[in-house]
């Protein structure tokens, strides 16, 4: 891995958040993350040589979780999904994130990596707002049916013997249907390890400006058990000011680390109070970290030309911000193979320093849209008649 240029020690007083004012490790069950940063799961993002990157950077710090994993597939031992549930060795703990609609095929799953030994922390998904997802009454539109949320998580934790479960949720599906205070209360009435919430909607999608102010109200409202913010958390200094102005536990990370893997090496040292240790690689270094993760993902999956085509969809993210022509970008965008790739960023000025700006907002922003859900899914909040085992998806990631 090679080594970033680090920001210069600022001369002034800094104004971020010091560390020492917020909480530096976080309890998941037995496991004690530190600094207390999650990687976010994100569909086709967060697989095995993300997750090295990530690591890597971090110095093997935080907690790095797969990308959603369906329990049917799993249960079914999809080919696909099994791949996506490969962890590398140095990965501890072993994260898997589970997307279920069905109480009793959750409940399957969870048993499953129990007894197999295939996981060692269980994040349960009721966060996604993506309509293949929501239409079956899963992600962010399943805490509106009360009854349904407490009988997975009690499925689950059953089910999980002394593996923690955690979840991850939306404010709600929209702001007249708001369900992230009924369904914290019942997540700690089921025996949930922690809660993360996204502060958005899932009519929001990914528009606006995240609602810290609900992730405060939600560790006012559970302060059994720890609490993660999530949302708008773009730099290492965003995840300290999060933790003081909610009083959160930890935080969750997922945009603000696309085509930024070392963000996790920014939110180490920020913790650690070094603040002049935030990484500002230049074009050159950004590039070998490029064909790196490029490199991984061939390995990954056994195939270079398949782990470069996957890789196109990272290409524009790490290259945000820099003076790369739009011919190029098209270019680096439809290579397959890793000497068409290296030869490509070979030709950029690679001298550029690390973009001024080029730490802010990243990924999807789209927001405001029609949620999908099942038809008379809002009449009531309670019933849930209907929603079983042909609910589940089949295919897990992305």
């Amino acid at each position: 891995m090679p080594t970033l240029t680090s920001a210069p020690t600022p001369t002034s007083t800094p104004t971020s958040t010091p560390a020492s004012s917020v909480n530096t490790a976080l309890r998941v069950g037995p496991h004690t993350v530190r600094p207390p940063v999650v990687l976010a799961p994100m569909a086709g993002i967060t697989n095995a040589p993300f997750r090295t990157l990530c690591r890597e950077f971090s110095g093997g710090k935080g907690l790095f979780v797969s990308e959603m994993i369906t329990t049917r597939a799993l249960v079914e031992r999809n080919e696909k999904t099994m791949q996506l549930i490969r962890f590398d060795a140095s990965e501890t703990p072993r994260s898997i994130q589970l997307y279920g609609v069905d109480p009793a095929t959750v409940g399957k799953a969870v048993r499953m990596i129990a007894e197999e030994g295939l996981a060692d922390h269980i994040d349960l998904n009721f966060g996604c707002p993506v309509p293949k997802v929501t239409r079956k009454g899963g992600g962010s539109a399943l805490p509106y049916k009360r009854h349904l949320l407490r009988a997975i998580l009690r499925e689950a934790v059953s089910g999980a013997g002394d593996l923690p479960v955690t979840m991850k949720m939306r404010k709600g599906i929209d702001d007249d249907h708001i369900t992230f205070l009924d369904a914290g209360r019942i997540a700690v009435e089921e025996g949930v390890t922690a809660i993360a919430l996204h502060g958005r909607t899932a009519a929001q999608h990914y528009g606006g400006t995240a609602d810290w102010d609900a992730i405060a109200r939600l560790k006012e409202h559970v302060p059994e058990i720890p609490v993660l913010g999530n949302g708008d958390i773009w730099s290492a200094d965003d995840a300290l000011r999060m933790m003081r102005e909610t009083g959160c536990d930890g935080v969750v990370v997922g945009r603000g680390c696309l085509g930024r893997p070392w963000l996790f090496g920014d939110l180490v040292a920020a913790f650690e109070g070094r603040s002049g240790d935030y990484a500002q690689p230049t074009l050159r270094e950004v590039a070998a970290v490029m064909v790196r993760h490029a490199t991984l993902l061939g390995e990954w999956i056994g195939d270079e030309a398949r782990g470069v085509i996957d890789f196109r969809k990272h290409v524009a993210w790490y290259l945000k911000g820099f003076a790369v022509g739009s011919e190029m970008r098209r270019r680096l965008a439809v290579t397959s193979s890793l000497a068409a790739l290296s030869e490509g960023l070979d030709e950029l000025d690679l001298d550029q320093p690390w973009p001024l700006g080029a730490d802010g907002p990243r990924g999807r922003t789209s927001g405001n849209n029609r949620v999908v859900l099942p038809d008379g899914w809002l009449k009531d909040p309670y019933d849930c008649a209907g929603v079983g085992e042909d609910a589940e998806l089949d295919t897990s990631g992305g």
